[in-house]
């Protein structure tokens, strides 16, 4: 994908989760129940999402995320999410890995490629290479892929942000695209139907970092 020199959340002595998927999908309450059952099994961890895990990342979040900010062109939108992305594993990601936590993130890199690739017509390519400079080649040691159609998913999403307004093709590239990166990287994706119970689903994004922590 890139020359960068690549590093997981291990090599730096924690553990790099990420939940990917559309809008929609229920990334924010599978990141709770994750969130609860670290804390019950007494595990260390720092629960984030991109945009806005950083001071700065939060004004970018705003920025890049208010309806009436139709302006932003592709390419800077790009470099928005991915400045975010800079300060966010520079000031938060990488000391709490370094401490030896489980880091949980919402969104990282393959969002950004999926959707400012993928969804706004950009080189994908070119997008990740631009994130994973801007990540200091940081990937995850298990991404969960929470897979929705965009009927189902963002579709049915009545308050809407700039992304989630997007339209039902744009969203269906980008899901497309995230499945495509599954298909690439099997060796840290999770696919999960995001349509399955809620239940379902936590049980098995806690089975799976149970034994990444060799529980």
């Amino acid at each position: 994908m890139t020359d960068q020199q690549t590093r997981t959340g291990r090599y730096l002595g924690g553990l790099f989760i990420v939940l990917e998927g559309g809008d929609g999908a229920g990334k924010t309450t599978q990141s709770r129940l994750l969130d609860q059952w670290l804390t019950s099994q007494r595990i260390s961890h720092l629960m984030t999402r991109e945009p806005g895990g950083s001071g700065l990342g939060q004004r970018i979040r705003e920025l890049v995320l208010f309806p009436d900010s139709a302006e932003i062109c592709p390419r800077a939108e790009a470099l928005l999410y991915n400045a975010d992305k800079a300060q966010h594993v520079e000031q938060v990601v990488i000391p709490a890995l370094r401490e030896g936590k489980v880091v949980v993130c919402d969104r990282y890199i393959d969002s950004t490629i999926a959707y400012q690739g993928a969804g706004r017509v950009l080189d994908p390519e070119e997008v990740a290479q631009l994130a994973s400079w801007a990540t200091a080649g940081l990937v995850p040691d298990l991404t969960v892929l929470l897979d929705v159609d965009p009927s189902e998913g963002a579709g049915k999403i009545a308050a809407k942000d700039r992304m989630e307004a997007a339209g039902e093709e744009f969203h269906r590239r980008v899901r497309q695209h995230f499945l495509d990166l599954a298909d690439t990287h099997p060796e840290r994706y999770l696919v999960l139907n995001a349509r399955k119970r809620r239940e379902e689903i936590r049980d098995a994004i806690s089975k799976q970092v149970s034994e990444l922590l060799g529980r």
